[in-house]
C-alpha cells in the first residue's frame, strides 16, 4: 500500500496561441495508481520549467511529442522515493525523473536516475549537474567543436544554460567570452561569472552592441538560445570558419507570425560557417564526462550556477509564463 494515495498536478487545459495565459493551465486534484512491481513513488521536491515545453503545447509534429490536453504535463524532477517496489531503489533515494508538474508521482525504476545528493543540492541536478548543464556542455564543447583561443558570444546568457555556455568556456580557455542578456541587472551578473564582456540588448541594436562588444576580431562561436535578430547579428560578426551551436530560439516561441530575421544567412556560403542544431537527448553519450569535468569546477567554484525559485505547484504555470519572458536568473525551478 503506498503512504500516499492522492497528489495534486497541473494539466494543459488548453493550447496558448502565442504568449500563455493562466487559462491555458488547470490544477487538478488526481488518484495515485497503486504500485506496480518496478515502480517508485517519488514526492517531488523541485520542478523544472523549460523554454523547450512551449512548442510541446502545440498540436504539431516534433522531435518531442505535444503535451496532451486535459492530462498532467511533464518535464523534469527531482525528488525523494517514499515507496518503492524495485530492487534497485529505495526508500529516501533523491531521484531525478521526467514526472514534474504534479506533486508526486509513480515512476517506472528505469526511468529514475538516482544521484549522489551528497555532492550537491537535489535542485541543482535539474540544474547545472543536470540536463540543463549537459547541454552547455555538449553543445559548446561537442556541437560547436570549441578550441582553446576562441572568441565565443552567448546570447541569453543570464539563462539557466547560457550561464553555464560563458562559464565553461572560460574554464577551456577562451579567448573572449561575450554575453547578451536582457536587463541591467543581468548583465552585471554576466560580468560577475567572469564574461569579458555582456550588453542589454534592448539598449540598442544587437548587431551595433556585438560588433563593439567583439572588436575587429570577431567570434568564432556563437551559442544561439534566441535566434532572430541575435542570430541575424552572429551570422555578421562571426570569423571564416565560425561554428554556430543551435540550441534554441525563444525569441519566437510565442509569435504568432513567421520570424523577420535572419535575413542574412548567405553570409554563411562566403565565411564556410557550420551550423549545427541539436538536442540535449543526443548528447547521453557525454554524460560521464560532463559530470566529472562539472563536479570539479563547481566544488573549486569555476563554476557558479543561480537559481529562480517559485515556491509551489499551483505557481509553476506563472513561473513558466515568467521564464518565456526572461524574468529568471539562471536556472527557473518551482519547489513542491
Amino acid at each position: 500500500m503506498s503512504p500516499v494515495t492522492n497528489t495534486r498536478e497541473i494539466h494543459l487545459a488548453s493550447r496558448p496561441i502565442g504568449r500563455p495565459t493562466q487559462g491555458n493551465f488547470r490544477l487538478v486534484d488526481s488518484e495515485l495508481p497503486e504500485l506496480r512491481d518496478g515502480q517508485v513513488l517519488v514526492r517531488n521536491r523541485f520542478m523544472s520549467v523549460d523554454p523547450y515545453m512551449r512548442g510541446r503545447m502545440n498540436d504539431v509534429k516534433s522531435y518531442s511529442a505535444p503535451f496532451r490536453l486535459d492530462a498532467a504535463l511533464d518535464g523534469g524532477a527531482v525528488g525523494e522515493v517514499v515507496a518503492s517496489r524495485s530492487d534497485s531503489h529505495k526508500v529516501g533515494d533523491v531521484v531525478v525523473h521526467q514526472l514534474g508538474w504534479r506533486e508526486h508521482a509513480v515512476v517506472e525504476a528505469a526511468a529514475a536516475a538516482t544521484v549522489p545528493s551528497d555532492l550537491a543540492p537535489a535542485s541543482a541536478f535539474l540544474g547545472a549537474l543536470g540536463m540543463t548543464g549537459l547541454t552547455a556542455y555538449a553543445g559548446l564543447l561537442k556541437v560547436a567543436e570549441f578550441k582553446e583561443g576562441d572568441v565565443v558570444f552567448v546570447s541569453g546568457a543570464a539563462g539557466a544554460v547560457g550561464s553555464m555556455v560563458g562559464q565553461i568556456a572560460k574554464a577551456m580557455g577562451a579567448g573572449k567570452v561575450i554575453g547578451s542578456a536582457g536587463s541591467a541587472e543581468k548583465v552585471a551578473r554576466l560580468l560577475e561569472l567572469g564574461f569579458d564582456a555582456a550588453f542589454n540588448y534592448n539598449d540598442g541594436p544587437v548587431l551595433q552592441q556585438l560588433q563593439e562588444a567583439a572588436g575587429e576580431r570577431g567570434i568564432d562561436v556563437y551559442f544561439d538560445n534566441v535566434g532572430g535578430e541575435h542570430l541575424e547579428a552572429a551570422l555578421s560578426t562571426l570569423t571564416v570558419g565560425g561554428r554556430i551551436a543551435m540550441c534554441g530560439a525563444i525569441a519566437q516561441y510565442n509569435s504568432t507570425e513567421p520570424p523577420a530575421a535572419p535575413r542574412n544567412l548567405a553570409v554563411a556560403i562566403g565565411k564556410q560557417l557550420t551550423m549545427r542544431g541539436f538536442l540535449v537527448g543526443g548528447q547521453r553519450q557525454h554524460s560521464a564526462e560532463f559530470r566529472q569535468k562539472m563536479a570539479g569546477w563547481l566544488a573549486d567554484g569555476t563554476v557558479r550556477y543561480d537559481e529562480t525559485i517559485v515556491d509551489g505547484l499551483e505557481n509553476a504555470p506563472q513561473a513558466f509564463i515568467d521564464l518565456l519572458d526572461g524574468a529568471n536568473t539562471g536556472k527557473m525551478l518551482v519547489r513542491l
